[in-house]
Formats: C-alpha cells, structure tokens, sequence
C-alpha cells in the first residue's frame, strides 16, 4: 500500500478544515461543560477534540473505508487498535487536539497531529497549528517541510550539535514518577536553556526546525510521536528509545530521546535521562 502525493495534500486539507471547522471556533470559548478530566486535572478532553477527531475520521473512512483509524479519543473504546499498529496494512493516528491542557487554558500552544503508517512503518505525517494555520508535512525519503500562511515553504533541518551546557531542550519529566522524575528535572539544570509546552505538536516541530537541540519523554502513545518522530528523522536528526532501539508503530513504552545527532542522543541519554 502505498500514499500519493494527491493523498498527502488531501490529509493536509482533512486536519486544516478540522482546525477551521471544530477547534478554533471554540478557543477561549470553551463551557464548563465543554472540558473534561480523563485521568487528571492536567489530562483533559474538550469537544473540540472529539468532534475534531470525529470529522478527521469521517473524510479518513470515507477516501480510505479498509483502512485501521486510531484517534487519541477513541482509543479508550478499543484498545487493541494501538497493537494492531504493528502489522496494519494501512493506519492513520489522529491527536486532533495536541495540548488540550493549553488550548482549554486559552494558550495558544496546540496542534493537530495525523501520521500515516504502513505495515508497521511511519511513511507520511502532518503537524498543524491551528492558531498560526502553518502546516508541517513530512513523507519518509522525501524530507521535512513547514508551509506558512501565506505559502511560504521551507525544508526543516535539525540543530548542529553543541556542547551539553550550550543546549537547549526538554524531557517531560512532569509525566514521571520518582525516582526518575526527581533525577532528570535536576539534571536539565546541566543545560543552557529548558523548556515544557506539554505539548508534543509544537516540541516536534521546535526540535525538527532546529529551535532545540533536544526534547524526550516517557510516555509513548502513537499519536503524540509518530509523525513528529518521522519528521526529526527527515530533518537529519536521531531518535531513539532509552534503550538505543528504533521507536515503531505499535510501541507504548521504553521512553524516547530526539537529537541532532547519535553522539548527542547519547549525551542526552547519559547526563540528563541518567541510564
């Protein structure tokens, strides 16, 4: 099975009418009613989420009707889906609103994340930010690109590596528990400059374009990684699981680390993960 160039800009246009249609309409326009706890206070659902991933999957069943579909908030009615990752001919993972926590405070730091998979290997992806309505595409062997506004295109490429005390980056560590969340925060004060948007969008799209040298996390659901892993790749960095194996479709845990290089990813993995 392959995806067409025809498909690549038909997926780009299924999330930016999502974003149009669904999400932006209700930022910093959101009910009591309209927000929601999953598992915690900082782990919400809003309805933008769910009707933005309904109507995703909607135009996704219709093009592709055999195809496997897996939305971040669908998930919890089927769990197999994300296993079934592994060996699907044809998968499309939707987070329709990346950084729910931020788009339900009213910041303007969310996106909307579609990967493209095909027998358990990441081809395509798409990051778009609804606010500023610029697009990350990326298709496996072919690069990583941001498109603006106004058309502008421009090929992504990773930072050069620097020394340790020189980078700047992240490890949500927020998502840890102890002794690992104790031990990695305090490292992070080895480096110059750290930050967390929780919000995996915007921190693939920072460390792909070159804006941070690194980022990581434990957490390893599909539709928080998968199209930003493929687009660090294609933008000349390395990612990898913590330990040193190549993150797949399918994989739920093991933590992950994006950097410039292999030699910093095992830095990054030294001095700051601390294995």
């Amino acid at each position: 099975m392959s995806i067409s160039d025809k498909d690549i800009l038909f997926l780009g246009d299924c999330v930016k009418e999502a974003a149009r249609a669904e999400i932006m309409p209700r930022f910093r326009n959101l009910g009591t009613a309209d927000v929601s706890e999953k598992t915690s206070a900082i782990d919400l659902v809003t309805q933008a989420d769910l009707l933005a991933e309904h109507r995703i999957t909607a135009a996704l069943k219709e093009r592709f009707p055999s195809a496997l579909v897996v939305g971040e908030e669908a998930y919890d009615a089927d769990r197999s889906v994300v296993p079934a990752l592994a060996d699907a001919e044809l998968a499309f993972v939707i987070d329709p609103v990346d950084g729910t926590f931020n788009f339900a405070a009213g910041l303007p730091v969310f996106g909307t994340m579609l990967a493209v998979t095909v027998r358990g290997e990441t081809v395509a992806g798409i990051i778009h930010d609804p606010v500023l309505d610029d697009t990350l595409t990326v298709i496996k062997g072919a690069g990583a690109f941001l498109t603006r506004q106004d058309g502008q295109s421009s090929k992504l490429k990773v930072a050069e590596p620097t020394a340790l005390n020189q980078m700047v980056g992240g490890i949500s560590w927020g998502h840890m528990v102890d002794p690992d969340r104790s031990r990695i925060s305090a490292n992070m004060a080895k480096i110059k400059m750290t930050f967390a948007f929780n919000c995996s969008a915007y921190e693939y799209w920072l460390v792909a374009s070159g804006k941070l040298h690194f980022i990581g996390h434990a957490k390893l659901m599909p539709w928080d990684h998968l199209a930003g892993v493929l687009a660090h790749q294609e933008a000349g960095g390395h990612t990898a699981k913590f330990d040193g194996t190549p993150y797949r479709p399918g994989e739920t845990t093991g933590g992950i680390i994006s950097a410039p290089d292999r030699e910093s990813w095992q830095l990054i993995r030294r001095e700051i993960v601390g294995i």
